[in-house]
């Protein structure tokens, strides 16, 4: 049962959510969105996540590889923006949060009530699976709040155009 939000305020607009993990298929999702959020008139997130998990040492060495790991976010953030950029008028909003991507996806989407798509990319053809992160938010399918557009890994920028 998917879970009601409350709804937009006039005057605001709808925004496409990616989450960037720098994995081949998250490039199809950023274009299909940036290209999908400058033709509706919308907005585009970009949400990159960083993994607590790797910071579980000293203090001191925590707080370094937390900082390298914010220096890292935002380098593939900046260069993904670019990318949105180069196909589009859009200015992206650029999120880095920590923590479990799954719960930190869902918790961004309940703070921002304009989010109202995530995009996401399945795997190309051949590949095992559809992708770790479709694969991780298809067991909260049941209690995800909005809806999700899964683009093909593989789907070229001329079949995306006659789509967006």
């Amino acid at each position: 049962m998917m879970k009601q939000r409350k709804s937009r305020e006039e005057g605001h607009r709808r925004k496409f959510l990616v989450v960037i993990d720098d994995t081949p298929e998250c490039h199809r999702a950023l274009i299909y969105a940036a290209r999908r959020a400058e033709h509706t008139g919308g907005g585009l997130v970009l949400l990159y996540v960083i993994s607590t998990g790797e910071f579980q040492h000293w203090i001191g060495v925590e707080d370094i590889m937390r900082a390298e790991a914010r220096e890292e976010a935002e380098a593939v953030l900046a260069r993904y923006e670019n990318e949105v950029n180069s196909v589009s008028t859009i200015r992206p909003e650029l999120v880095i949060l920590e923590g479990q991507r799954a719960p930190q996806i869902m918790e961004l989407i309940e703070e921002d009530e304009d989010i109202a798509i995530l995009v996401l990319a399945a795997a190309a053809a051949g590949s095992e699976g559809p992708g770790p992160l479709i694969a991780s938010l298809a067991n909260k399918s049941d209690a995800f709040p909005i809806p999700v557009t899964i683009v093909p890994g593989d789907l070229t920028d001329e079949d995306m155009d006659a789509i967006v």
